[in-house]
């Protein structure tokens, strides 16, 4: 089990602190969207150097997560935490001086090196310092801060890009972590408990490294990929990462303290969770690419109207998912999320409808009603995601359990909108900007009912041991 040492028990303050720095890192992988062509003009930035602004900062994050999980619980989760808010301002600031692309691509690994570092250690530290109805409030509020930061990260990015503060244009949105990373830095000391794995497992180096390939692999053939018209070696990479999956699981089995437990992926909750977090946040990251894609470049829309065109989605998501965890304890976490996908999908076929039958007439006010509907069913979703996922997860397992599905969001995240992105493309190559924007939509409602036969199939399968278990 985890212990917390010197350290009073987390009280409010502490939540915060660590909600706090969970908001950081997700709203950097939206914030960019809406600054790449103040980037390109200011930067002499070519398409593909724009998309590695942006993969890099995936890359960097996902094939890190694990390691760092690992990290916080040999020494000490709040120390991995301060150390990666730290390294997380210093690379906000390299980003925001970047003369040139290479400085900002380097910066931009620097970090998603910090978030990988800090992220981990919240979701744990919440798990094995909470318990009863906090535990389930706090953990359902972490999981909403994922979903409030794509929303954040839109609709500031567009409103920094379009004020240009002091002249600083896209930069301000790099800068503006700035002050809140030092907050954390003065407040996570005095706030936030020190707790690590009693035992302290030793680090799976070689694991880590061919976690690292494979996920490298996938993002740079899915970012890369499209923009480059899918050369053979982008064809070749996924290959590549199944083989090295194959060789990491025989890596893992064989290992005393493996990155990632085998012993985890026997938890019928985790494998869910996972196969959630693959569907639904890649789905989600697409969601949000080829949208405001569409705004900006098919409806000409500036970046700050195109971020407001997110506000009902996130004011919506905001409420409900204030309200999710009450929601989760009259109906059970399984069908919440039916309910969640039964509020969404209608959601998404409103959006498709609303831009083939009102195209180019579209204003933000015209949207209101789907994104509205969307919204909602996301944070009933995400609401669920860390309670199904860590349901069987033992204290002693938390960093490496909470790695393992952080790990899994960020790499969906990342391939999402180089997935929807090329569907997008090709579908606007021979169309135009409403049938490219409803193929990427049919495509995740497909992805949503998958989950929703799946979620049934799983929810059987725990009523099913219940049973058995009562005998």
């Amino acid at each position: 089990m985890a212990k917390t040492l010197t350290q009073p028990a987390l009280a409010w303050p502490g939540i915060l602190v660590l909600l706090a720095g969970q908001l950081l890192p997700l709203v950097d992988f939206s914030i960019i969207n809406v600054a790449l062509s103040a980037i390109s003009r200011d930067l002499g930035a070519s398409h593909t150097e724009l998309e590695l602004v942006v993969a890099v900062y995936g890359i960097a994050f996902a094939v890190s997560l694990a390691l760092g999980g690992r990290l916080g619980d040999r020494l000490g989760r709040r120390r991995l935490f301060i150390w990666g808010a730290a390294l997380f301002g210093l690379a906000s600031l390299l980003c925001g001086l970047a003369v040139n692309v290479p400085m900002l691509l380097a910066a931009r690994v620097l970090q998603g090196m910090g978030a990988a570092l800090a992220v981990p250690q919240i979701l744990a530290t919440l798990h094995v310092s909470l318990k009863g109805e906090t535990h389930s409030k706090v953990i359902g509020a972490y999981g909403s801060v994922g979903g409030v930061a794509f929303i954040i990260g839109q609709v500031l990015g567009g409103l920094l890009v379009s004020w240009n503060i002091a002249g600083l244009g896209w930069r301000s949105v790099f800068l503006i972590n700035l002050p809140i990373c030092l907050a954390i830095l003065w407040a996570a000391p005095r706030w936030v408990p020190q707790t690590r794995s009693d035992h302290a497992p030793g680090l799976d180096l070689k694991g880590a490294g061919l976690l690292a390939l494979i996920l490298s692999c996938l993002l740079l053939a899915m970012s890369l990929g499209p923009v480059l018209g899918w050369p053979l070696w982008a064809k070749v990479l996924p290959l590549v990462a199944v083989l090295l999956g194959w060789a990491l699981w025989q890596v893992e089995k064989r290992q005393p303290f493996p990155l990632l437990p085998p012993r985890l992926f026997a938890l019928v909750s985790m494998r869910f969770g996972l196969l959630l977090a693959l569907l639904f946040f890649g789905s989600w990251g697409g969601f949000m690419f080829v949208l405001a894609l569409t705004l900006q470049a098919g409806l000409g829309m500036s970046p700050a109207l195109s971020g407001e065109s997110f506000i009902a989605l996130g004011l919506v998501f905001f409420l409900v998912a204030l309200n999710s965890a009450r929601v989760n304890r009259r109906l059970g976490p399984v069908r919440t999320l039916v309910l969640g996908h039964g509020i969404q999908i209608p959601g998404l076929a409103l959006l498709i409808a609303t831009f083939q039958s009102q195209w180019p007439a579209i204003s933000v006010w015209s949207l209101v009603p789907a994104t509205a509907l969307v919204g909602a069913g996301q944070a009933l979703i995400v609401g669920c995601f860390y309670r199904i996922s860590l349901a069987d997860v033992p204290h002693s397992d938390a960093g490496a359990g909470s790695a393992m599905l952080s790990t899994m969001q960020q790499s969906a995240l990342g391939l999402g909108p180089a997935l929807f992105g090329g569907v997008f493309a090709w579908r606007l190559s021979a169309g135009s900007y409403p049938a490219a924007l409803s193929l990427a939509l049919e495509l995740e409602i497909g992805a949503m009912v998958l989950l929703v036969l799946c979620a049934c199939h799983y929810g059987w399968k725990v009523r099913r041991s219940a049973r058995l278990a009562a005998g």
